[in-house]
This record gives structure tokens, C-alpha cells and sequence, in this order.
């Protein structure tokens, strides 16, 4: 069966409709491409809270700056819909940038909160970027239900952040994060390790385990994992950290729980992982 592909906005938003007028619900998958077995579970996750799904695909400009990976993000349309054709899967939305971010586009939205700090620190545009292709897509889907993956933490607590200050409603699932045979996180950004890098990669969720489960101080279990990760071969580590899981401050007696999170490169290629502490 061939996947209904709509580029237009307002065509969207028109198909989106007639389904809630029948009483349907409607799931959305955002998604940047390049779609792997992680975005196949985001479908599953949402199938129990949506009667008709969407996904997303849409490589947003504007989370990016110079020097980072725009130009060279994987852009593989049709590999992406014979991915999908197989899955439950009603329509898939592929706006242009042009449709998405007009001439004369001025309102981009700009989080505070959980979107300070981490992420933030080493990328100060991305949340904003984040946040208002989220609204976009949240508004033009109408979408009732959304998945984001728990692989980017910060980020759905941002969305989830967003969703609950805009009154926007739509209700957000999280879905837990999707894993290679040897416990690398799925990712897009994968494909671009080779055979050496992949080798430290993995080393990654190792050292993020003994972070989680570590039984030292906040501080001290934080050096002894940038340590790990250096002597793995790392090459840069932006944070790797514990920290409560609903605020993202640092931990303190009252957190409830906690979230042991990492971000470290390997060359120019940048990982994330992050789990719950027991």
C-alpha cells in the first residue's frame, strides 16, 4: 500500500481534521529521517493512544548552527518510506523548509526551565529550535498524542515543558530508549562511526551504568566518569552528570529521582545516553 504524503500545510491539517471529525484520535511521530528500528518503536509506543498516525519528517534548520552537521544530515526519502510501508502508519508529513519557515517567519519561541543548562550549555540555540518545530508540528498535525524518545531526555522534558505552558493539548508519551546488541543507544548519528570508533562508542553505556549505580558523591561519580570516558578515547565530553530527573538541577536529598546523563564526542561525532538511577 503506498503511504499518503502530504508537503503541504494546510493539506495536513485538512486530513488531520476529517479524522477527528469521525472521532478518531491522532498520533504523531516527529522525526528528522534517517529512520531506524528507535523510530519504529516511537510507532508502537504511540499505537495504544492514537487511531490514526503521522510521521514527521523534517530536517529543521533551525536547532542547528555553523559548524554543526546540517548539510550533512542523512536526507534519504524514499529509503525512509520503504521503511514505513511495512508499519501502521496512515500518512506521513514532508514539509519543505519553505513551508515550514516562511518569508517573514519572526515568532520562534524561546524555553526556560529544563531547557537551561546541559544541552544548552554547549548548544545555547537548540531548545529554541526544538521548541518551536515542535509547536509547528503539534499545530499543523492537530495532533491529539505525540511520542518522543527518553534517548534525548532533556528534550522531552523541554516538550513536555512546552505542551504544559502553551496550553497546548496534546498529550506526550515518552518512549523508552531503543538499544543496539552491544548497548549502544540507536541513533542517526551512528552511521557516521567507523569500525574503530564504534569500538569506543559502545564503551559509552558501560561507563554510563557505573555513573548510575555509583555510590559516591554526586561530584566524585561525575570526574570518575569523564575520566572513564577519556581513557576510553573519547576525544570531548560535554557533561556527564547526575541530576534530578524532573528538573535537571543538580541533585540534592529532596530529589525524588535521579538521572545519570551523558554527552561526549568521539572526533566530530557526538553521542547522548542517559538512564534512571536506581
Amino acid at each position: 500500500m503506498t503511504l499518503p504524503i502530504f508537503r503541504m500545510i494546510d493539506d495536513m491539517q485538512q486530513a488531520s481534521q476529517a479524522w477527528q471529525s469521525a472521532g478518531l484520535r491522532v498520533g504523531l511521530v516527529p522525526t528528522m529521517g534517517a529512520l531506524h528500528v528507535g523510530h519504529l518503536s516511537l510507532i508502537e509506543a504511540l499505537a495504544p493512544y492514537s487511531d490514526k498516525i503521522i510521521v514527521s519528517i523534517f530536517v529543521n534548520p533551525t536547532q542547528f548552527v555553523a559548524g554543526e552537521d546540517l548539510g550533512d544530515y542523512p536526507r534519504q526519502e524514499a529509503q525512509d518510506l520503504s521503511v514505513l510501508a511495512p508499519n501502521v502508519v496512515d500518512a506521513v508529513f514532508i514539509p519543505s523548509n519553505d513551508e515550514m519557515y516562511p518569508q517573514g517567519f519572526a515568532t520562534p519561541i524561546t524555553p526556560q526551565g529544563v531547557a537551561l543548562g546541559l544541552e544548552a550549555a554547549q548548544r545555547p540555540h537548540f531548545f529554541g529550535g526544538v521548541a518551536t518545530i515542535v509547536a509547528k508540528l503539534l499545530l499543523q498535525t492537530k495532533a491529539n498524542a505525540a511520542v518522543f524518545g527518553e534517548k534525548d531526555y532533556q528534550q522531552l522534558l523541554v516538550i513536555k515543558q512546552l505542551v504544559r505552558d502553551l496550553n497546548i493539548p496534546t498529550q506526550i508519551i515518552a518512549a523508552p530508549i531503543m538499544r543496539e546488541k552491544d548497548g549502544l543507544a540507536m541513533s542517526s548519528r551512528n552511521v557516521y562511526l567507523n569500525k574503530d570508533e564504534r569500538k569506543i562508542a559502545v564503551q559509552l553505556n558501560i561507563i554510563l551504568k557505573a555513573l548510575a549505580t555509583s555510590t559516591l558523591s554526586p561530584d566524585e561519580a561525575s570526574a570518575l566518569a569523564h575520566t572513564q570516558l577519556l581513557g576510553a578515547g573519547f576525544t570531548a565530553i560535554d557533561y556527564a552528570t547526575l541530576r534530578d530527573a524532573q528538573t535537571l538541577q543538580p541533585i540534592t536529598q529532596a530529589s525524588p529521582s535521579r538521572r545519570a546523563l551523558i554527552a561526549a564526542r568521539i572526533n566530530n561525532i557526538r553521542l547522548l545516553d542517559n538512564m534512571p538511577c536506581p
